[in-house]
């Protein structure tokens, strides 16, 4: 056998361990029939920080037995390896045994702290913002993107302020640092927040509540699932 030969023998070999591995695992929590147990979530850091929390409250009445291990991320958690047994996604599955229901949209809009605006003034019109202090993305360009769809060319520099952290984007905003395009139920937890031109239309974000379809025959998952099924719509 040559080296070669002997390498590819043994890469078969681990995935077919692995495949075995995962196999193995989804059985044994496709085995559990008790609402009881933990319960691994992943999902987007705003839905995790901002929406999921009271809604776990709400649930922990219902399924005491029940707790949650929660993973804000904004990476898609892979479902068949285990990662997490639901996730809270804006993307939707590409995976065969991955099962996805469409919860709803994340409505975003520009808005900006009423400190900021009493400083600055309040934009009325879209190109109002390109003299206004924006606050975008670092390596993430969707917010360049959406302008240049609009027809204007915006440069990185014009941001005043850039992350990708979208917690950090959001906290910047309620600092007074500028303008920043944020999801609408972010909004509304702070009054000193003003969403701001009504007619700029952004393309909102699905929300997909994903669990694999083996796992789903565990009870205490698919409580949880059923559970942030029903619940999600409103709260976003």
């Amino acid at each position: 056998m040559t080296p070669t030969e002997a390498a590819l023998r043994l890469a078969d070999s681990a995935r077919t361990m692995q495949s075995g591995a995962d196999q193995l695992a989804r059985s044994v929590v496709g085995s559990d029939r008790s609402a009881s147990g933990t319960v691994r979530i992943t999902a987007s850091q705003p839905i995790a920080c901002f929406v999921l929390p009271p809604l776990l409250a709400q649930m922990r009445v219902s399924l005491p037995e029940v707790q949650v291990e929660l993973v804000a991320s904004n990476a898609v958690s892979n479902l068949l390896r285990r990662e997490a047994d639901i996730a809270v996604r804006m993307v939707p599955p590409d995976q065969a045994n991955v099962i996805a229901r469409r919860v709803g949209n994340v409505a975003l809009r520009a808005c900006a702290h009423q400190e900021y605006l009493r400083r600055r003034g309040v934009p009325r019109h879209l190109p109002d913002l390109l003299v206004h202090e924006l606050i975008g993305g670092d390596r993430n360009d969707e917010i360049l993107k959406g302008f240049a769809s609009l027809g204007y060319s915006v440069e990185r520099e014009q941001f005043a302020f850039r992350t990708d952290d979208l917690i950090a984007i959001w906290q910047a905003v309620r600092a007074g640092l500028g303008i920043g395009f944020v999801s609408e139920h972010l909004i509304r937890t702070d009054p000193a927040v003003i969403p701001l031109l009504p007619k700029l239309k952004i393309e909102p974000l699905p929300v997909w509540l994903a669990v694999h379809k083996q796992i789903r025959t565990s009870k205490r998952i698919r409580a949880v699932y059923d559970f942030l099924a029903d619940a999600l719509p409103s709260a976003i």
